[in-house]
């Protein structure tokens, strides 16, 4: 196989584009990938001088200006084109890199996966995919916040996608496939989650019904389906009571000389929850469903988190996780397990 060249947003996050080339440097030197740097090309290279990063491996291509939180998500096919995010879209889809990666604007990069590098055959939604923490290891969440509103089949494919995921990148067999309602029962919910439920009953995935949202986070299954408004919200409080435990821990270890001590003698198990719950580990939400990897990075994210995000979206093409969705869809399709 050729090396495999990723189109990386040099422009997009809160730690653009400085964080974005040190991160571009350890993953060349990590995975032996080639990175292209999408942005203005004079401050690229004014930053990797000042910076004393190694360029080999990197490439750069020319973008004029960042599609901004603020901006239209829809103008990354018009007017921002060819920023930097642009830029690096059709980079992916003319054949010119494998893989995007981008730390901007997520609502964009939803646009722009979907749009300009088009979805799977047969794919209704893209979905955004977060992998969240739990006790024993990572579950993955669909969707995280692209599809606001989802009709039953879209839920569906969410859950052979997850799947796939987990099944190839993250190497559980036959994932728990679970759909998150108000109880485990499978009479609860809308109307929506009932349709998704007889559906689910009958789809290529391992099903075991509905969870509630404190049993996802205690293990209760590998893929969690849910619509993007729900999704989303689900997100944020998971990230908010992480944040909530990581200050209130830091704050009953250092409040005296005594919990000091204590803190010493349970170093190693706070370096290493912490390291669990630290979203650079993992690298980005993979944009499932699109035709080619489309990874989006945390938008605070670091030279590492950049780094580990090149890692996953080639371990996102060497699995041909896009090819195993596909199949799983057209199979099912044929054996009548997809409503039209």
């Amino acid at each position: 196989m050729d090396k495999i060249r990723i189109a990386l947003d040099a422009f997009g996050g809160d730690n653009a584009p400085n964080e974005v080339i040190k991160g571009a440097e350890m993953a060349v030197k990590a995975y032996g990938t080639e990175i292209i740097l999408c942005g203005d090309e004079r401050i690229i290279n004014e930053r990797i001088k000042a910076l004393g990063v190694s360029s080999k491996g990197i490439t750069i291509r020319n973008a004029e200006g960042v599609i901004r939180i603020e901006d239209n998500p829809t103008d990354i096919r018009k007017s921002k084109l060819n920023s930097s995010m642009g830029v690096a879209f059709q980079l992916v889809k003319n054949g010119e890199a494998d893989a995007f990666i981008s730390a901007g604007s997520t609502a964009a990069l939803v646009v722009g996966g979907t749009t300009i590098i088009g979805r799977i055959k047969g794919i209704k939604r893209p979905s955004l995919a977060p992998i969240i923490p739990s006790v024993n290891r990572c579950y993955i969440l669909l969707d995280g916040g692209a599809n606001v509103e989802c009709r039953a089949e879209m839920l569906v494919q969410f859950a052979v996608m997850g799947s796939v995921y987990m099944d190839k990148i993250m190497n559980v067999q036959s994932p728990r496939v679970a759909l998150l309602n108000v109880g485990a029962e499978e009479e609860k919910g809308r109307e929506t989650e009932h349709e998704a439920y007889a559906l689910l009953k009958n789809a290529p995935v391992n099903f075991t019904g509905n969870i509630e949202g404190r049993e996802a986070a205690l293990g209760g299954c590998d893929v969690l389906v849910t619509d993007g408004f729900t999704g989303n919200i689900y997100l944020k409080t998971v990230e908010g009571m992480g944040k909530f435990m990581k200050l209130s821990l830091k704050n009953i270890f250092f409040k005296n000389i005594g919990t000091k001590i204590g803190a010493a003698f349970t170093m190693k198990g706070i370096k290493e929850l912490s390291r669990k719950m630290d979203y650079r580990e993992t690298g980005g939400s993979p944009l499932l469903g699109t035709a080619k990897p489309v990874i989006k990075a945390h938008g605070s994210s670091d030279a590492l988190a950049f780094k580990n995000a090149v890692r996953q979206a080639k371990e996102f093409i060497e699995n041909n996780v896009i090819e195993e969705i596909a199949a799983v869809l057209e199979a099912s399709k044929q054996e009548g397990g997809e409503r039209e």
